[in-house]
């Protein structure tokens, strides 16, 4: 069993991520941290408690808000990407309550009642890691591992030409995560894995939500913009990095190939905001992290798919589900 809090700014395929927390037998889901990303804050929050009652587990894990802003900079959202993130969906329920413990501070409680006990999924801006590294200078050796969605290896952006959204909206962050000295530091990046090995063509999306399930629907709800979305800048499919990243640490054996890299991410430049730059052994720079170079997508999809076909029952009625 493997002790989780996932660190999100809930749409989309965050939300998906939190399904798989919440349902694989593997995951004990502790907390869900939020942090300021894709959409507007409170929305986020929303679209996490919605994806906790399509599970039927509303008020059974924390919601705690963590930073509604970046660090040094302006929030930049992804609205465009994701609409509200959440297809329309909504509710009303007096359970949908979020913790009065700020999201930081949860992470430095947490880790420090089970030091070396808890693993971290961050599928958003990296500014309530960075956060609790400013704040508490213990807190990343007593993290068992930190997986996080974010940057390209050397590759193509999807926020501007060279930076992935996550290290663009909070490069001081990321760079902060990435010196701070966590001993198991995996990165899931968006190019190359994600656009080869974690996204699911229209047809084999339409099958999975004709599945019928409640958490089918939902998913297939919530997903389709950003798949509109994919496909209107050349994607040919729905990119799914987020429930990735937690498939990792759930499930090792997903990952056909990693590599030690030294991951620097550009905090100086207007025009490579964002970039991480992944440097391999020929540099001769001590590496930070393992990123994540080929995983076995079939075995990822038929995951996601067993998770989906889970039957559950909300906790009170989704409109439009």
């Amino acid at each position: 069993m493997t002790h989780v809090i996932i660190d999100t700014d809930t749409a989309q395929d965050d939300c998906v991520a939190i399904l798989v927390g919440l349902l694989d037998p593997r995951a004990d889901l502790l907390a869900i941290t939020m942090v300021a990303g894709n959409v507007g804050f409170e929305q986020q929050v929303a679209n996490a408690q919605l994806t906790l009652n399509v599970a039927g587990m509303l008020g059974r894990v924390p919601v705690h808000a963590g930073c509604r802003r970046p660090m040094l900079r302006e929030w930049v959202s992804a609205t465009d990407v994701h609409g509200d993130g959440s297809g329309g969906l909504s509710m009303q329920s007096p359970d949908a309550v979020v913790d009065d413990e700020h999201g930081v501070d949860a992470l430095l409680r947490i880790t420090a009642e089970r030091p070396g006990e808890v693993s971290i999924v961050a599928i958003g801006p990296l500014t309530n890691i960075a956060t609790a590294v400013v704040k508490d200078r213990g807190f990343a050796a007593r993290v068992k591992s930190l997986y996080v969605m974010g940057g390209s290896n050397n590759g193509r952006g999807n926020i501007t030409a060279s930076a992935e959204y996550n290290f663009y909206v909070d490069p001081e962050a990321a760079q902060i995560v990435m010196e701070a000295g966590f001993t198991d530091l995996h990165l899931i990046t968006w190019d190359p894995l994600t656009l080869r090995d974690a996204t699911i063509a229209r047809a084999d999306f339409d099958r999975l939500g004709a599945i019928g399930t409640p958490l089918a629907r939902f998913f297939h709800t919530m997903c389709t913009a950003t798949l509109d979305y994919d496909e209107s800048v050349g994607i040919d499919g729905s990119t799914h990095p987020d429930s990735l990243t937690i498939a990792a640490l759930l499930h090792p054996e997903l990952v056909l190939a990693d590599a030690q890299y030294r991951v620097d991410v550009e905090t100086a430049s207007a025009l490579t905001r964002g970039y991480s730059a992944m440097a391999w052994d020929k540099f001769g720079l001590a590496p930070n992290a393992t990123v994540v170079e080929a995983i076995d997508s079939g075995a990822f999809f038929a995951l996601l798919e067993d998770v989906l076909r889970t039957p559950t029952q909300p906790d009170v009625p989704i409109t439009g589900l």
